[in-house]
């Protein structure tokens, strides 16, 4: 009888012009082994990586955390049931607490994460920054933390314009004025909520680092880019492999400030002068996380051995030079899998 197939589910599935990690991550992992089950979670019945059929053969629908833990938790269970996953990678900032708070569950059920503690991941959020620059000796952008108009109002006495108003999860709106500030901040509230998050503008290039942690301060691998063109939205639409020992020594100071374990996105501006501002950290692998493995370096099939108590095969080093170019493109996809998302929430090709 042959040996059951590694079932790893993958989150986000949203490969839009501001895409998810999820499809990046799949496309690593079938480089990595072509035998993995890989099991895509959509939140959405019309997201591209649903329709990705030479990449995914099962897919299933989750609910949004927002709608409870316990409908979220019922789900995972009855894919379970179905599939037999044995690690689940989850791509987006929203829905990693729930993940965090299910954990101790999904162990029981014998499926492995790879996930920061609430505590680290705490540590990182926009709001703390500072502190977190403070304790790991990076330097970090004149930050502060809004909840009403009135803060708003007095909040260029630390942070100077010009400046960015951001949420807590997703988005940045670099501002000149009060009143485009002002703008930005109710546009964030009537999305994400309060707190919001102000910062200082560093002028520069902006470098972006995917990085995995082994949880006890120590650097898996990391893999450091170049970004050479941006969306409207600020996202990385081409960028480059660069080997600069000050930005991964970045990454190193991250890790062993926070003993972070698994992946991380550090994102940050180099100013004139060559010094490196950490402008955020995401608490998972980023979208173009793909280019790690195109470079030699497969950092979602490292986090999978992780996951799975292995000594990660990963070497040490990356190609430099090596470029990623996203790209646009009209899937044909049928019918029957779009009412299936639909109707049962699943496809089985």
């Amino acid at each position: 009888m042959s040996e059951r197939p590694l079932t790893v589910g993958v989150t986000g599935l949203n490969a839009t012009d501001n895409p998810g990690p999820g499809v990046a991550v799949i496309r690593a992992l079938r480089d990595a082994d072509p035998n993995i089950r890989l099991v895509g979670l959509a939140y959405d019945a019309l997201d591209p990586g649903v329709y990705a059929t030479e990449l995914l053969r099962d897919i299933f629908m989750l609910p949004y955390p927002s709608q409870g833990l316990t409908a979220f938790w019922s789900r995972l269970e009855y894919i379970h049931s179905k599939v037999g996953l044995d690690v689940i990678i989850p791509t987006l900032d929203a829905e990693l607490p729930a993940f965090l708070d299910l954990e101790p569950k999904l162990r029981e059920l014998g499926i492995k994460t790879l996930l920061p503690t609430r505590e680290q991941f705490t540590l990182r959020e926009k709001g703390r920054l500072a502190a977190l620059g403070i304790k790991s000796g990076i330097l970090v952008p004149p930050t502060a933390v809004v909840n009403t108009i009135e803060e708003l109002s007095r909040v260029h006495h630390r942070v100077p314009y010009p400046l960015f108003v951001k949420g807590l999860y997703y988005g940045a709106t670099l501002a000149h004025s009060y009143d485009e500030a002002t703008h930005a901040f109710y546009k964030v509230v009537a999305q994400w909520g309060i707190p919001v998050v102000v910062q200082g503008q560093i002028s520069g290039e902006e470098f972006n680092i995917v990085a995995l942690g082994d949880g006890e301060g120590g650097l898996v691998g990391a893999v450091g880019m170049k970004k050479l063109v941006l969306t409207d939205k600020g996202k990385g639409w081409a960028g480059i492999t660069v080997n600069d020992p000050a930005l991964l020594h970045v990454a190193k100071q991250f890790m062993s400030a926070t003993s972070w374990r698994g992946p991380c996105e550090i994102e940050l501006m180099r100013d004139k002068n060559g010094q490196y501002h950490l402008i955020e950290i995401n608490p998972r692998f980023p979208a173009w996380v793909y280019l790690s493995a195109g470079a030699g370096m497969n950092l979602p099939y490292a986090a999978v051995e992780l996951a799975l108590g292995r000594k990660p095969s990963v070497g040490t080093e990356y190609t430099v030079g090596t470029l990623f170019v996203r790209i646009s493109i009209d899937q044909i996809a049928r019918i029957e899998d779009f009412q299936n998302m639909v109707t049962t929430g699943e496809v089985s090709r």
